[in-house]
């Protein structure tokens, strides 16, 4: 097979899938002398994707202007993509994004379902597969088709790195608010079903602001996060930097932080790429897709149980025979009961003991 000069990589999915690809990136640049590496992304993870290392170019899929103008969408996209590469990584199973990686170039690999009558004619278009597996971090899914490829793979979460002027500014921001040392609390999640009650939120923001550490609530300008931030309570230790931070500007923010203590988000698996220590309040997402990922022991959650902890990473659940369902809800309701059923007790105490163990 010979060297690509040029790749395209297609991530059609959520900004963790975006994120966690960091590894596939770094390893295809450095095993092939530094191609140009460009990516296909949905509009909503453009953001973060700009923010990836070795990137080119990014083209972006719009669902707005599906819905407006499929076809002139799907027609500018063809004609940017097509026979421009020469390979093409797909990581989303969906028939769409397939067909861009056909189009794209004519080796390509993707992920498939297994179900032979959605992937059947994946299988004949296709240079490589692997299939979807929900029982397999998505990280190693992600690096599968470097093993297809012939790359070693080491298995890391990497990490972006804030430029030093961001690195500056959040530094200022946190010497006039008086803050040095501190801990992450991030309410918040793209879906109301992943997020915490404002009952059980307060009591554990209330209990938290008793620790004699600074806490820092983060989040977005979106509505789900602005509507947290004007619920929030007015407690000491705690400052609300909601809406206050720029993607890029939360990754230095992480960095400086002691820890990482919210829900299963982006912003978890942020902290965890960075070596920190993470707190996840988890509710119906599938752990051995999604639990955060321990740099130190190359391993993910692959057992569900009301606190588990392994290396660097805590993760709370409920103790309910329904966890996880991997559901939007309970019963299609878009809230989660087993949210509702993890105590905020658990969780302090659990960050407690560890800030008493290290002498924070």
């Amino acid at each position: 097979m010979s060297i690509p000069n040029k790749i395209l990589i297609i991530i059609q999915r959520s900004n963790g899938d975006v994120y966690l690809s960091i590894g596939l990136i770094k390893a295809l640049y450095e095993f092939y002398d530094f191609p140009q590496i460009d990516l296909l992304v949905n509009n909503d993870t453009y953001q973060l994707a700009k923010l990836l290392p070795h990137i080119n170019f990014i083209h972006r899929f719009s669902y707005k202007k599906k819905v407006e103008n499929q076809w002139k969408q799907e027609k500018e996209l063809l004609f940017n993509l097509f026979r421009k590469y020469d390979l093409s990584i797909n990581l989303t199973s969906s028939d769409r994004s397939v067909l861009y990686a056909v189009m794209s170039s004519r080796r390509s690999i993707s992920v498939i379902e297994k179900e032979i009558k959605k992937s059947w004619w994946k299988k004949l278009l296709l240079t490589k597969f692997y299939y979807y597996d929900e029982s397999k971090h998505i990280l190693a899914q992600n690096h599968k088709p470097l093993s297809m490829l012939g790359i070693d793979n080491d298995n890391i979460l990497y990490s972006i790195l804030s430029k030093s002027e961001i690195n500056k500014k959040i530094e200022e921001k946190l010497r006039e608010e008086g803050i040095k040392d501190f801990l992450i609390f991030h309410p918040s999640a793209q879906y109301h079903y992943k997020i915490l009650s404002k009952k059980l939120r307060d009591e554990l923001l209330t209990k938290l602001s008793k620790l004699g550490v600074p806490i820092i609530i983060t989040g977005s300008n979106n509505k789900i996060d602005t509507d947290i931030k004007r619920e929030l309570p007015i407690l000491n230790n705690l400052f609300d930097f909601i809406g206050e931070t720029s993607l890029e500007e939360y990754f230095a923010l992480s960095q400086l932080s002691l820890a990482y203590i919210g829900m299963d988000t982006l912003n978890m698996h942020i902290a965890a790429s960075q070596n920190k220590r993470v707190f996840a309040i988890y509710g119906p997402t599938n752990l051995k897709m999604w639990s955060p990922w321990s740099n130190k022991l190359q391993k993910s959650a692959d057992i569900n149980m009301p606190l588990q902890t392994y290396g660097n990473i805590s993760i709370f659940q409920a103790n309910m025979p329904c966890v996880a369902c991997g559901r939007a809800g309970c019963d299609g309701s878009g809230v989660s009961e087993c949210l509702n059923n993890i105590s905020p007790s658990v969780i302090y105490k659990e960050v407690k003991n560890w800030l008493k163990d290290n002498e924070l």
